[in-house]
């Protein structure tokens, strides 16, 4: 019987899979081009105080398996004490069978506290009591100590069109941290009109650029304002989070009634939203284009359909689903539109729901490019697809209907510091992948070349990709 994760070939199940992943995969850097780190934690180096900041503070994940086990709100995130969440979130956590968090915690465990046994209800207060110490005692338990023990080069975080990214220009003159920390622009409030806040964020918008914002147009200008000072300040890569992908070209006088209509607060038409959707999504597009960034899409995610949670808790607690949507037609239409222009960005994109695979993967071979092996790339697999399963999906999809060899490997799309094992976990996937491919015959079992592919997937591919 296979050890759990204290055995070094914890998720391998051939020999060529051990070989792929001690020898090949392992000591590879991390290029998290993707994730929701503070920079100023990082700036600042922040310490935790105890296990429950780093370890339960804002995880959704770990938040969403307490609710499905019955635990009270309060102990997830209401007043109770860390310690009396982390007991809460250790008794549920042995139920998780099959659950990636399983895997997780106990990889989290092992790689930053050298925790081997396994957490649950009686095990708790000495891991409490095991990490605690970690953290107060070791300077490597730090925000940055944490980054750079992980051996991540570089971490892209998601940023606000108007922030004024004051902690990444003190992170780059910093000489003595070595990762890089990029920003990446995320224009979600100015796109989503129909979305709550829009009247405040363009009002916030105004504010950043100096000028008033009345048409499409101004908000055309002002986030290429944006863009460019982004763009200043080391920026590689661009997020949009859409409920779907829409595709709906309208006149500037129509999307500019939409706005209208949005900042006084009007109800708008799902045609009169998309318009100006389309006409914002078409404009950063070109600007990404023109910069060289890298555009990424996620898409087909139902947020907040607990109605009376979201008025209680409010929005990113929890509560988001997979969506089931058409956007595959107006993808191709996007990104022919932009083809045709000559202002096709390089593209990552990322469905919430694994039904959609297929048509990612074969929309990809259909706009490829000579600027880079696979231009428009099929994103990892996301939220709550990276799994076992929906990796091991993912990876063979791509694989049969593209190029895997160009694939630009996995991000964490996280808030904690402890997720960099999820790296782990995904390389694991893949060379076992491979070395079940290999050992069934399907694969010459020529190292040189499987290695190579492994640390392209694993690192070398994004870090070209990104224009590290």
């Amino acid at each position: 019987m296979k050890g759990f994760v204290e055995d070094p070939d914890f998720l391998l199940g051939t020999g060529t899979a051990v070989e792929l992943y001690h020898g090949w995969a392992e000591r590879m850097p991390i290029v998290d081009y993707h994730c929701h780190i503070d920079p100023k934690d990082i700036w600042e180096d922040r310490h935790f105080e105890d296990l429950s900041q780093v370890w339960l503070r804002g995880d959704h994940y770990k938040w969403r398996l307490m609710r499905s086990n019955g635990v009270p709100e309060e102990f997830i995130t209401g007043e109770r004490t860390g310690r009396e969440k982390f007991q809460k979130f250790a008794e549920m956590l042995p139920r998780a069978i099959g659950n990636p968090m399983y895997h997780w915690c106990h990889l989290e465990l092992k790689n930053y506290f050298g925790y081997t046994g396994v957490l649950n209800g009686e095990t708790a207060q000495r891991v409490w009591d095991l990490c605690n110490e970690k953290l107060r005692s070791d300077p490597a338990m730090s925000v940055r100590g944490m980054i750079c023990g992980s051996n991540v080069a570089m971490v892209g975080t998601t940023d606000d069109p108007c922030s004024d990214l004051a902690w990444h220009e003190k992170l780059s003159a910093d000489g003595s941290f070595a990762p890089k920390v990029l920003p990446s622009f995320r224009p979600d409030p100015a796109v989503n009109l129909h979305k709550a806040g829009f009247a405040d964020y363009l009002r916030k918008l105004e504010e950043t650029v100096g000028r008033e914002i009345s048409t499409v147009e101004d908000v055309r200008q002002a986030l290429s304002v944006r863009i460019a000072f982004f763009d200043a300040h080391g920026c590689r890569s661009a997020d949009h989070g859409l409920d779907y992908v829409m595709f709906r070209p309208a006149s500037d006088m129509a999307a500019t009634a939409a706005l209208r209509k949005a900042r006084a607060g009007e109800p708008l038409t799902r045609e009169e939203a998309e318009g100006y959707q389309t006409a914002l999504l078409l404009h950063c597009a070109r600007e990404y284009a023109r910069l060289g960034w890298v555009m990424q899409l996620h898409f087909s995610c139902m947020r907040n359909p607990n109605t009376k949670i979201l008025k209680t808790l409010g929005p990113d607690t929890g509560f988001d689903c997979m969506a089931v949507t058409d956007s595959c037609s107006a993808t191709y239409r996007l990104l022919d539109t932009l083809e045709q222009e000559a202002s096709l960005p390089r593209t990552v994109l990322y469905s919430l729901n694994p039904a959609d695979n297929a048509w990612i993967d074969t929309l990809l071979g259909a706009f490829q490019s000579p600027e880079i092996p696979g231009k428009i790339q099929h994103g990892s697999a996301w939220w709550f697809n990276d799994h076992k399963a929906g990796m091991t999906e993912h990876l063979t999809s791509l694989a049969n209907l593209g190029v895997l060899g160009n694939f630009i490997g996995m991000l964490t799309d996280s808030r904690s510091l402890l997720s960099y094992a999820r790296h782990e976990y995904f390389r694991r996937v893949l060379c076992d992948l491979l070395g079940r491919w290999v050992e069934n015959g399907e694969y010459p079992r020529d190292m040189e070349t499987l290695g190579g592919l492994v640390q392209d997937i694993c690192c070398h591919n994004a870090k070209r990709y990104f224009n590290l």
